[in-house]
């Protein structure tokens, strides 16, 4: 059963602080210079490894070094340039759609809240996020697959919906820790709290977890 709202707090406080020193270089996996090369990596990596969209983007990014010059490629050239990273073709068409309204509407630039982030094609609220977290030092809660098995088994987060767990996360992280809590708690769910099998023997916040189908020591 979860403690009261003060002491849930300080045990997601704690949990935020044992992580943070198990995972000090925590942070986005994908390779990128700035916002406009994290947004169009962040599209490429949905349903696909960073390493292999880290593989793809430093070609993209040479012959696409802005949204301007993207706006202007044929999809079906974007489409061989990103067809190893799956679903090419709706994922050209994002990234096109991603350029055109750039250029159109932002002048060329990323915008910096997530209202106007989520209006563009290819762009729900976690990609948003990591944008606002990684490239404009905001207050950003990534509901990946990680973040929302793992806060789930440590009983900070369990609504079925992503927006509810980003919600539930807010209302319990300091906004100064946010994102950090998102990075640090991906990174435990990529390195011991796998989705199969996970390495509770392992896991330094193992005391703090509720989570009640533990993996024992053999």
């Amino acid at each position: 059963m979860p403690g009261s709202p003060t002491a849930e707090k300080k045990r997601a406080a704690r949990i935020l602080e044992i992580l943070s020193a198990a995972y000090p270089r925590a942070g986005v996996h994908l390779d990128f210079r700035n916002a406009f090369q994290l947004l169009a990596a962040t599209i490429l990596s949905a349903q696909c490894t960073d390493e292999r969209v880290n593989q793809v983007t430093p070609a993209l990014f040479a012959r696409f070094p802005d949204a301007a010059r993207l706006a202007e490629v044929k999809q079906a050239e974007l489409e061989q340039m990103v067809r190893s990273t799956g679903f090419y073709r709706n994922k050209a068409k994002s990234l096109l759609g991603m350029a055109r309204v750039l250029v159109e509407r932002f002048g060329g630039k990323v915008p910096e809240t997530i209202e106007e982030l989520v209006t563009i094609p290819g762009v729900g609220r976690k990609t948003a996020n990591v944008l606002l977290g990684a490239c404009f030092g905001l207050p950003a809660i990534v509901v990946d697959t990680h973040l929302k098995r793992v806060t789930e088994r440590l009983g900070l987060a369990d609504a079925p919906d992503p927006d509810k767990v980003e919600a539930e996360l807010r209302a319990l992280v300091p906004a100064a820790r946010q994102t950090l809590f998102s990075w640090v708690i991906g990174e435990h769910g990529r390195q011991v709290c796998a989705a199969r099998k996970p390495r509770c023997p392992d896991c330094p916040v193992r005391k703090l977890c509720p989570y009640p189908n533990k993996t024992e020591s053999l």
